[in-house]
């Protein structure tokens, strides 16, 4: 199951990312988006897990969890839209 994760600290990495969800289970990925031209933390994120039993246990016990002075959003990510382009 993939993960949204937002307002996370600016400061979080990848690394903490996975740390965090891993105590509930096992994390396929965990990712932190950054901005193309700064390199800089956008304060989101995705985190996919291969359980869902696991991932439902992460969102409940990470979802509104306040880490470094923030109180972090966690939810199941929408499927990416596709834009259908004319040329």
């Amino acid at each position: 199951m993939n993960m949204y994760v937002s307002n996370l600290s600016f400061h979080t990495t990848d690394e903490d990312l996975n740390k965090l969800f891993s105590q509930f289970g096992s994390v396929s990925s965990a990712k932190v988006i950054s901005d193309r031209d700064t390199g800089n933390s956008r304060g989101f994120g995705f985190v996919e897990m291969d359980s869902d039993e696991e991932a439902k246990k992460a969102m409940a016990g990470l979802n509104n969890r306040e880490v470094e002075g923030r109180a972090m959003s966690v939810s199941i990510a929408k499927p990416k839209k596709t834009e259908n382009k004319r040329w």
